[in-house]
């Protein structure tokens, strides 16, 4: 798994929503065992408590559960998942637009700036 993350932010919920992510899009399957705490940390370049606390979060949402001596696995449905990654991008998109206001855009020319960026 390639891991994308900004330093500059906090590293634990940048690991919790990509893996959800990764589970919503169907990336990683719904029943699926998920890779080791250390072999996630190693992949992502984080210490193994950063991944640990990131893992029980996804716990706390139901999108994954841990089986003792096993490790840790993804819930049958994927349903929890879908809705936490949607609440994510919400919360971002908000928060971008509320920034733009602060600058003096109006949502439809900021949405003009996108388009205008995406090109």
């Amino acid at each position: 798994m390639a891991w994308k993350l900004d330093k500059s932010l906090p590293l634990c919920p940048q690991i919790e929503w990509q893996l959800g992510a990764r589970i919503a899009s169907g990336q990683i399957k719904a029943g699926e065992k998920l890779l080791s705490v250390r072999e996630i940390a190693l992949e992502a370049g984080v210490n193994p408590n950063t991944v640990q606390k990131a893992l029980e979060g996804l716990k706390q949402k139901e999108i994954i559960y841990p089986v003792g001596g096993s490790g840790w696995y993804v819930s049958e449905s994927t349903e929890k998942a879908d809705i936490f990654i949607k609440d994510i991008i919400y919360r971002k998109t908000e928060e971008y637009f509320k920034d733009m206001e602060l600058l003096g855009l109006t949502k439809q020319k900021t949405i003009n700036y996108i388009k205008e960026w995406d090109k």
